[in-house]
């Protein structure tokens, strides 16, 4: 049990920060459904495959939630945003000694001896490296007055410097467990 508890919260800590601003004139309990909006002015920043798994996952959470999509008179429109920027990681290490032992010479027993010298701190190794973040910003607006009345937005680092589905899920489920905190 200790160690389930641990793990989730290893994995917690582990995650990135997700950040939410809600408009709170909003009355969420009047919002049951929602339709994408199909912007064809935007430039084509993730492909069609990663595109889709963001609107799945989206779909996905907020059905969990009650909602449902529909194409006629929703009650709110979604829309997303995918920034991937290159940015300087600061990385620090720790370095430390290599362990050793030596023999000595004990002349009242007249024998060897070892004495073991541990490791010891010896400072940071700092260096900086490239990376590349994906910051997944996902948007709701009320169709009856055209305000916004929820953001959610996610930045993390990029495995292999390329926004993969899995990456998008993560992010979606991040940003959702927001969601529902916020909907109250």
């Amino acid at each position: 049990m200790a160690t389930l508890a641990f793990t989730v919260i290893f994995l917690w800590g582990c995650s990135s920060a997700v950040h939410i601003e809600k408009d709170e004139t909003a009355n969420f309990k009047r919002y049951h459904t929602f339709a994408w909006i199909k912007d064809d002015q935007k430039e084509q920043k993730i492909n069609s495959i990663v595109e889709q798994s963001l609107q799945s996952a989206v779909n996905k959470e907020l059905e969990k939630a009650g909602w449902r999509e529909t194409k006629n008179n929703p009650d709110v429109l979604l829309s997303y945003d995918v920034l991937v920027e290159k940015t300087l990681k600061d990385q620090s290490n720790p370095v430390y000694s290599q362990p050793y032992t030596r023999l000595y010479f004990n002349p009242y027993t007249r024998r060897y001896g070892t004495i073991y010298f541990p490791s010891q701190f010896m400072g940071y190794d700092n260096n900086q490296y490239e990376a590349r973040e994906g910051t997944l910003t996902i948007s709701m607006m009320d169709t009856h007055t055209d305000k916004t009345v929820w953001q959610g937005w996610t930045t993390d680092e990029l495995s292999g410097g390329r926004m993969t589905s899995k990456d998008v899920q993560s992010s979606v489920k991040s940003i959702f467990r927001k969601f529902d905190t916020a909907q109250r």
